[in-house]
């Protein structure tokens, strides 16, 4: 398949693959990458089939959906190693042949791996698939091929004996054969008209479909740039990026034209735009309310949560008497004393249908949940086991669901978990079609829950449900699109209970103190410093790394759970994964006992503290989710298996990305956990990250120590920065104004 570049004499070196990722690509087209190596012609390149290695060169575009090939020659760089070096390097049409060998190693034929699949393919040619379905004894003479793989090859095969004609199809195209597996699962037999008709609809129908992937294929295939098609997925694309990258709900018709030509990268009419714009309402995947455009399912999400808090807030309170006696009694019963506003919270949670409970750090809000659910059981007489079936303890995230659950001493789950999410469906379980029975759900760390997320919950339980929300809506807000908690309390229209009095004491209520502080944008030296809780480490930016590994080194043998290290951004001389890098060697140093293994340009070993990146719901593991490599296995298979509070994850190659040390993590990764040691450096090279809420959330992380390490100015800048992006939302006009 391929010509061999020789230059004079000299045979030309190449690796024929797919690019993993690109680390760098400069404004010349300079590149610095990992490419996967499926085959080379040099035999000091052969220990690469299979695997990754760094390759550097001049490219007019790369991307990691097809296959190159690579020319050029290996060579060491001091900083990172050996490289290919590409001289020049085209775009490889796969053959028959080679989309055969491609579905053989899609992962359907188990024990079929890519050694194994080019002996078949290298024997039996491009009549392959007809061959093992007609005389599958025929592989009996391939070396390597067993009586069971020959029986899985024959049996899956006539299983696809229609199917992979459209599967073969779909890879000549350029998709992976992953991605035509699952473009042919969704589809089946009409996956080939789908994309004749319109390719776009993968974006709509396939969670790992995304645009910028489908429209590099609907161009390659012919569709012209200003096609409508292009124009209304293009227009969908933009809004939800937006939506991902600023956290609106709602766009201005301006800002989308103005984003269109970059997107098409070609001049469209407005004519065009218009009539694409107006296909795109009548079929329902666009709500234009005046100059405010909504994508549907965001319209329909904010609409949803307005009209069941309003019903809730409005349904009139219970009656029922010796409510205030019981929570004496729950009081006796914990032996606490609960403040006037606990016991309003505790109180209304019971008598009200909808409530909402806001307040800072030491202000109760753990206590009072406890009560709320005692009170619950008192009232109505439940058994404990009759009060898990009643209620659900909800959290955004794993850890701060068990950090509640261990507060209170009662189950508490992940939103994802108790809505079952499907991740290959990209669907929840518990939905309006199939929900929970549960006559009570109370919501903690509210403020990270984002307009979709609410919106699938409120489907998920039924309309007379009592909610409890609880949450301080001075952290981040979601991650995800809108700021739920702080429209509604924001709009003064629903009940609130709002927690002023600190309640926590002790040894670390200087960093309560200074979290208030923050909030009131009067951040003094003199709260440093004065007692064990509360340290601020003054030192030029130069310093900041090595006292970060002064102080690291005083807690290297604390539980890795309990120690965290806080930092605004990833990239930088001060930032996450720097430090990460220089701080592994003080908590797990190399240890000939220790397997260690590379991925992309981080060295992972056995004992390395990790974060989650994605949520792994069947796993019970969820992004932000902290736990430590148990053990590596690098050989006959690389396995990595993790262990997290909900039990070990093994991981393979295909989702090694999905972790990464977790010494220093970020802010917004932290929100809803808390750490007995905090340490944060801070230094005005954070820049735009230094800002009041961000640095706010990060102080209550701490429950007995904190450390500031850097620039005293910088702290005192970001607790006076209030300026933050506006989200554009419409839930707190809804609630004011009605839904127009």
């Amino acid at each position: 398949m391929y010509s061999i570049k020789r230059v004079g004499d000299v045979m030309t070196s190449y690796i024929k693959g797919s690019l993993s990722k690109t680390i760098y690509e400069g404004n010349n087209g300079y590149h610095v990458g990992i490419f996967k190596v499926a085959d080379t012609n040099d035999d000091s390149l052969h220990q690469y089939i299979g695997k990754s290695i760094s390759f550097v060169g001049y490219f007019y575009e790369l991307n990691t959906i097809d296959t190159y090939c690579f020319y050029g020659k290996l060579v060491e760089n001091q900083k990172y190693g050996e490289q290919f070096q590409v001289d020049s390097y085209e775009r490889c049409k796969l053959e028959e042949k080679d989309s055969i060998l491609e579905f053989l190693t899609s992962g359907l034929f188990k024990g079929i791996g890519e050694k194994k699949a080019k002996a078949i393919v290298d024997t039996l040619g491009k009549d392959t698939l007809k061959i093992i379905l007609e005389n599958p004894s025929n592989l009996i003479l391939i070396p390597g091929i067993s009586e069971a793989n020959i029986e899985t090859l024959h049996t899956k095969l006539k299983e696809y004996e229609e199917s992979y004609q459209e599967i073969l199809f779909l890879t000549d195209m350029g998709f992976s054969p992953k991605d035509s597996m699952t473009i042919y699962h969704f589809y089946q037999k009409q996956s080939k008209k789908v994309i004749e008709e319109d390719i776009y609809q993968l974006v709509e129908d396939l969670l790992d479909m995304n645009f910028k992937k489908v429209d590099m294929l609907a161009l390659r295939s012919g569709i012209s740039k200003d096609e409508p098609i292009r124009v209304k997925a293009a227009t969908l694309y933009i809004m939800r990026e937006i939506s991902n990258a600023y956290g609106h709900c709602y766009y201005s018709r301006e800002e989308l034209i103005s984003y269109l030509p970059k997107v098409l990268d070609c001049f469209v009419s407005e004519d065009l735009v218009e009539s694409c714009w107006l296909e795109l309402e009548k079929d329902l995947k666009i709500i234009v309310k005046g100059d405010r455009y909504y994508l549907r399912e965001m319209y329909d999400a904010e609409c949803l949560i307005v009209k069941r808090f309003r019903m809730l807030n409005a349904n009139p309170e219970s009656k029922k008497k010796n409510v205030n006696t019981a929570i004496q009694k729950i009081e006796k019963f914990f032996g606490i004393s609960y403040n006037s506003e606990q016991k309003e919270a505790i109180r209304r949670s019971y008598t009200k249908d909808f409530l909402i409970i806001t307040g800072g750090p030491g202000t109760g809000k753990t206590t009072i949940i406890q009560g709320i659910l005692e009170l619950y059981k008192e009232m109505n007489h439940y058994s404990y086991e009759e009060l898990q079936r009643k209620i659900a303890l909800l959290a955004p995230t794993g850890r701060a669901a068990k950090r509640m659950s261990d507060a209170t001493l009662f189950p508490a789950s992940t939103i994802h978990r108790f809505l079952k999410w499907q991740k290959e469906a990209n669907k929840f379980q518990v939905n309006e079609y199939n929900k929970s029975k549960v006559e009570f759900v109370i919501l903690d760390e509210a403020s990270m829950v984002d307009t979709y997320l609410m919106a699938c919950l409120l489907k998920g339980i039924s309309a007379n449900c009592k909610i409890v929300i609880v949450g301080d809506d001075h952290q981040l807000p979601s991650v995800g699109p809108g700021q739920v908690l702080h429209d509604i309390i924001e709009s003064e229209q629903l009940d609130v209970v709002k927690l002023n009095e600190l309640y926590r004491q002790g040894k670390d209520s200087n960093i309560v103190a200074l979290a208030y502080d923050i909030r009131n944008q009067y951040v003094q030296r003199d709260i440093f410093n004065v007692e064990e809780d509360l340290t601020f480490i003054e030192c030029d930016n130069s310093d900041v790394i090595s006292h970060v590994c002064d102080v690291c080194q005083t807690y290297k043998d604390y539980d890795y759970q309990n120690f965290q290290i806080l930092i605004p951004m990833y990239k930088g001389l001060y930032g996450i994964d720097r430090v990460n890098e220089m701080v592994q060697s003080i908590f797990n140093p190399t240890d000939s006992s220790s397997r260690e293994y590379k991925i992309g340009d981080a060295l992972f070993r056995e004992n390395d503290k990790v974060i989650q990146l994605t949520n792994l719901p069947e796993e019970n593991v969820y992004n932000g989710d902290i736990g430590y490599i148990k053990r590596m296995m690098l050989a006959p298979k690389k396995e990595i298996y993790i262990h997290f509070d909900g039990g070990e994850v093994k991981y393979t190659p295909s989702n090694f990305t999905n972790f990464r040390k977790a010494y220093a993590i970020s802010i917004h990764k932290a929100q809803g956990s808390e750490f007995d040691v905090v340490v944060i450096p801070i230094v005005k090279g954070y820049q735009k990250m230094l800002y009041q809420k961000l640095i706010y959330t990060a102080v209550t992380r701490a429950k007995k120590k904190l450390y500031f390490i850097g620039d005293f100015s910088a702290l005192q800048m970001a607790s006076q920065n209030v300026v933050e992006d506006v989200r554009r939302t419409t839930i707190k006009d809804y609630l004011l104004f009605g839904i127009d």
